[in-house]
């Protein structure tokens, strides 16, 4: 399929649906006339087509520019990493009024290139850059990834369940080993420990977000080690993911954007980050005159940023009694009884 054709069914697939999650960003439009306003959006590694983090991030961009009138710009390169500050600078330079880059790694060149341009609003996702016209998007990644452990500790020692053996092993397959992926990790771990510390769970990372035959073939590995659920947290590797559960009858945990139907009745559940939203509510606070930079918006399970998916190719073979526990850690979680680990605060 060609670019265009991926971005058009992207521009299509709005995942709004959250099951577990109690959404409260607001999605209204409130806006009527075409406003003059212009966003760039900054594509992470990975690339459009991923059907996880970037195309989620571009989904709400397209949204808002047809409920807004804004006009849009999706910016890709072979290489986010190493361009950073030259992507930064040309989007800046082009006149946008909001820059948004959706690439962890550009927290550095962002504050290099910020103080340049005080007349644009710049912003970046998963990472605070304190400078005053940056405004800083951080999700609670911890929380859902904690919900998704605990459902994958109750299925794994329920050999009821079919491709459900009777090892208590789960798996994760992060994209590469940092501060950004092992946030979900850790969430992970420590949501399937709660449930049973016995739980036993395998790490591997494939060091790429685009690299669908690694992402497999570490995935298979860890289904020989006893695994029969892979947790994917490594954008468009995890298909690979995905496509290792499909094929062995196991499961895989999808991320970022609802990818249970992607392998439907194999994809368990999917640890939803809500970057459409934020892009989206972004791009709305710009037209409407509300986005000041130097804040940082927190998104997590209070404010819908993150979440389960609706599971709607799984919940015939979950039992009840698991879903209704994982609902009610998700209640505990927002009233404040207990936190989830949040590696970056420490």
């Amino acid at each position: 399929m060609s670019a265009a054709g991926v971005r058009r069914i992207v521009a299509a697939t709005v995942v709004v649906a959250v099951v577990l999650t109690v959404a409260v960003l607001d999605l209204s439009p409130s806006v009527a006339a075409p406003s003059a306003k212009k966003v760039a959006l900054i594509i992470a590694q990975g690339g459009l087509g991923d059907r996880s983090y970037n195309d989620s991030g571009y989904a709400g961009l397209t949204k808002a520019a047809q409920d807004f009138g804004v006009q849009i710009k999706a910016i890709e390169s072979r290489d986010p990493v190493g361009q950073g500050e030259q992507l930064l600078r040309q989007a800046a330079k082009a006149g946008f009024d909001l820059v948004i880059t959706l690439e962890f790694t550009h927290f550095e060149p962002l504050a290099r290139v910020a103080p340049d341009f005080p007349n644009t609003k710049f912003s970046i996702l998963n990472i605070a850059v304190e400078k005053p016209n940056v405004v800083s998007v951080i999700f609670k990644e911890h929380e859902g990834s904690f919900l998704a452990g605990a459902l994958a500790a109750m299925v794994t020692k329920d050999t009821k369940i079919p491709g459900i053996n009777p090892r208590k092993i789960i798996g994760v397959i992060g994209g590469t080993k940092s501060v950004g992926i092992d946030k979900f990790i850790v969430g992970y771990e420590e949501g399937a420990k709660f449930i049973d510390k016995e739980t036993k769970v395998l790490v591997s990372y494939s060091n790429s977000f685009g690299d669908p035959a690694k992402g497999k073939e570490l995935t298979l590995a860890q289904f020989q080690q006893g695994a029969d659920i892979v947790y994917q947290v490594a954008g468009g590797t995890g298909e690979g993911v995905i496509a290792a559960a499909k094929e062995t009858g196991r499961y895989a945990i999808g991320v970022d954007s609802d990818q249970d139907y992607i392998a439907p009745g194999h994809v368990l559940t999917s640890m939803l980050k809500r970057v459409d939203l934020a892009v989206y509510d972004l791009v709305k606070r710009l037209v409407q005159g509300s986005l000041k930079g130097g804040a940082v918006i927190t998104l997590g399970l209070k404010e819908g940023g993150v979440g389960l998916s609706e599971m709607k190719f799984t919940r015939h073979i979950i039992p009840k009694a698991y879903v209704d526990r994982v609902e009610q850690l998700r209640k505990d979680i927002i009233a404040g009884k207990f936190k989830v680990t949040d590696i970056t605060q420490k």
